[in-house]
């Protein structure tokens, strides 16, 4: 395993996460200022996960063509500089259009930091990608709690102090992750396999539209979630400093739920372990919206580690699938997660506006059973070493430590 390289993909993950996940309590702090209605705090933090997601396919094929080099520490670097800009815009159109346009940096660098993480990973590719994850869940943990303390306190003049976290986590991937990705074999089909070509086609059909049923499902819980709960506890009473504890606390329980199913992938059977994590969170997120204190403590945490399990499964899975196209593939999946994620929490914002946040979130934390229903349809287990033929290429000695 190459630590060094998924040491400073973790860890560009955890730093551009603090920003991305600062973004719900940013708006939600900010309604005042520009007079946002919930449905507007809905349709920005939708807008600015678009960016960010629309663009990874595109971000994720040139990580192929490039092998990994350059992109992740650019796109921390483009996400900071226009996260701090934003601060000085005087109206919201302008605020939320270079939010918008610094999500593209947040784009490149999922696309490249995941590549890199399960290449890091070696035969271990869930586990490294569960640690890749581990960073950004816990980077999603602590950016609504830097936010309510910091913006909270100084006013929206604190996000450039914010996007200063970032720093660090440019100069590391910069210096560990621009040596090339190592080389993966060429897969080159078989007559046995050319023969089978339309039975494949059509397996692989179905598994896809699972893919994306599981995906829109288990993404309109999490990134609803995600961009409601805010104003939700904002509306029952509590401080932007409190809510932010409370998401934190949430969004931490996720990163030890990445960290367990990347864990638990590499060693059991993907498809159970999806399938029992997505419809045990049922309750538990159900529960979130109801009870406080201890309690809250509690389900919050169980909420946060069964909902986050399948997000590192769901990657390996994806990579597996076209493993000479890793960057697109893994692109294409992450992009849709963030894309259908932010458009559902806008639908829901819409829908909180008629009938009210807490109806709307208590439909919400049912989806994931319904997700854990489609999850039947993916295979039963992948096997980790299939029998194909390959063209060796050589592997750069830099890339393995």
């Amino acid at each position: 395993m190459n630590k060094k390289r998924l040491t400073a993909a973790s860890y560009g993950h955890f730093s551009i996460d603090i920003l991305n996940s600062s973004v719900a309590i940013i708006l939600t702090l900010a309604a005042a200022q520009f007079n946002l209605s919930i449905a507007q705090i809905g349709f920005g933090a939708m807008m600015y996960q678009m960016f960010a997601a629309m663009s990874q396919p595109l971000f994720g094929g040139l990580t192929d063509r490039l092998n990994g080099r350059w992109i992740g520490a650019v796109g921390v670097a483009w996400t900071a500089v226009f996260y701090a800009a934003a601060a000085f815009m005087p109206t919201y159109p302008l605020f939320i259009t270079l939010l918008m346009i610094g999500g593209l940096g947040s784009g490149a660098f999922h696309a490249a930091g995941m590549v890199n993480a399960a290449a890091s990973g070696g035969t271990k590719a869930a586990t490294a990608t569960s640690y890749f994850f581990l960073g950004g869940q816990t980077g999603l943990a602590l950016g609504p709690i830097l936010a309510g303390f910091v913006i909270g306190g100084m006013g929206l003049i604190g996000m450039p102090l914010m996007a200063l976290v970032a720093l660090p986590a440019i100069v590391l991937m910069f210096v560990h992750m621009n040596d090339a990705l190592p080389a993966t074999p060429k897969v080159v089909k078989t007559d046995e396999q050319s023969a089978n070509a339309s039975r494949a086609h059509t397996a692989a059909a179905i598994l896809i539209a699972a893919f994306v049923v599981f995906i829109l499902l288990r993404s309109g819980t999490a990134q609803g979630y995600a961009t409601l709960l805010p104003k939700f506890y904002e509306s029952v009473g509590f401080s932007a400093a409190q809510f932010g504890l409370m998401l934190g606390l949430f969004n931490f329980a996720g990163a030890m739920g990445t960290l367990i199913g990347g864990y638990l992938g590499d060693r059991f059977n993907r498809r159970t372990i999806m399938i029992v994590a997505s419809i045990l969170s049922v309750p538990f997120a159900y529960a979130m919206l109801y009870v406080t204190g201890v309690g809250y403590i509690v389900v919050a945490i169980v909420a946060g580690v069964l909902l986050s399990m399948p997000h590192s499964l769901l990657m390996v899975m994806s990579q597996e699938l076209a493993p000479n196209r890793r960057g697109l593939a893994g692109g294409l999946v992450l992009g849709f997660i963030f894309a259908s994620g932010s458009f559902m929490a806008w639908l829901q914002s819409i829908a909180a506006e008629q009938v009210g946040l807490l109806l709307v979130l208590s439909v919400v934390a049912v989806l994931p059973f319904f997700a854990g229903l489609v999850a039947f349809a993916f295979p039963s287990d992948r096997k980790r070493h299939s029998p194909t033929i390959s063209t060796p290429t050589p592997t750069p000695t830099a890339a393995g430590d």
